[in-house]
This record gives C-alpha cells, structure tokens and sequence, in this order.
C-alpha cells in the first residue's frame, strides 16, 4: 500500500513539474508552481518528512507563488488603446531587412 502511494505521489509531482515548463504565461506558472508545491508537500508527507513537507507547503505553495504574482503584476503595465499586446514586437514574421 505505501509503495503505491508513493508512485502516485512521485506522478503527481512529475506531471505538476511537466505542466509548470510548459505554460507559457507567467502568472499561470506561478499558479502551476504553487500546484507543484502542493503536490511535493504531498510527497514530503508520504515519505515521512513532515517538517519538511510545513516549510514546503509555507515557503513552495504560498509564499514563492504570491512573491512571482505580485511581480508579474508590478512589471505588467496597462495597455493604452492602439499599442501592441507585446511591446517591442511588430507582428511581421518572416520578412528580412
């Protein structure tokens, strides 16, 4: 029983880590990475780690996620109408000189 819980503790943070490289926008990783702190927190716990299952769960679940979405918010600034959804991009790909 505990070795296939441990296998699906081990899958849960393999497919978490897998969704958090995959994702593009950087406030949907700082949610995928709080999921992939919850989900090694699950880990910790299941192999006997509790201590440090709390500080994961404190540190790699709440804390690094909210520090990465306040960021992104403060670096984000507010479009004005006209300008690009990415500045310094101008939507012609493929063309040289």
């Amino acid at each position: 029983m505990s070795d296939a819980v441990t296998v699906i503790a081990l899958l849960l943070v393999a497919v978490a880590a897998t969704a958090a490289v995959l994702v593009r926008d950087p406030a949907r990783q700082a949610l995928v990475l709080s999921v992939l702190g919850l989900a090694l927190a699950v880990l910790f716990t299941v192999l006997q780690a509790p201590d440090v299952a709390l500080s994961q769960l404190a540190v790699g679940s709440a804390l690094t996620p909210l520090l990465l979405l306040l960021s992104v918010r403060k670096t984000r600034r507010k479009r004005r109408p006209g300008e690009p959804e990415q500045p310094g991009r101008s939507g012609r790909q493929g063309r040289a000189g």
